[in-house]
């Protein structure tokens, strides 16, 4: 049973401004999407087996619909607003570009594996609009916590993206620069 309004307040006002923003905006589950079911075969491939969680883990907007994995329902009001959040980036960055040239600056520049400068740009708006979400929404120590910066380097620098951006350094510069602007360190210091 899909808890209602009144269990994700938070979750169905999100909704609503998705919904009045992206009017054709909708969610998909990836469970027995045939789409879907496409794109973890290729990623699989491309990956050679290591990017195999897509359908059981992932969020992924194409168009104006959000493709969400079976987790969708258990996870909190607060935990689905601050991913919506990063999901809403991805639907503005495709107004921005356009379906097609979201489609080329994503799969191509420089290359669809193991260098991607198009895709990490593209993701890294997103995941810092996430460790915004994560500051408003539970707290500075939340967006600093040590587990969610090695989740978000091992997106840039692992199979889950097809090792866009190989430079873990690099991801945690990027890390500090938006942290220090929205959960700056209590006292001026780490």
């Amino acid at each position: 049973m899909t808890p209602g309004a009144a269990d994700l307040p938070l979750t169905h006002a999100f909704l609503g401004e998705l919904a009045a923003e992206f009017p054709r905006f909708r969610l998909v589950a990836k469970d027995g999407d045939a789409f879907s079911r496409v794109i973890d075969r290729l990623l699989r491939v491309i990956t050679l087996g290591a990017q195999d969680r897509y359908l059981t883990e992932y969020f992924t907007v194409i168009g104006d619909t959000l493709y969400f994995p079976p987790g969708w329902a258990r996870m909190s009001d607060v935990d689905r607003v601050i991913l919506l959040r990063h999901e809403r980036v991805h639907l503005r960055q495709r107004r921005r570009l356009g379906t097609v040239g979201m489609a080329l600056v994503y799969l191509l520049p420089l290359l669809p594996v193991g260098l991607s400068l198009g895709r990490a740009r593209l993701e890294w708006e997103a995941y810092a609009e996430t460790l915004r979400a994560t500051a408003e929404l539970l707290g500075p120590a939340a967006a600093r916590s040590p587990e969610l910066r090695r989740r978000i380097i091992s997106r840039f620098t692992g199979p889950d993206y097809a090792w866009m951006w190989p430079f873990p350094a690099m991801v945690g510069r990027w890390l500090d620069e938006v942290l220090s602007e929205v959960a700056p360190p209590r006292g001026g210091q780490e």
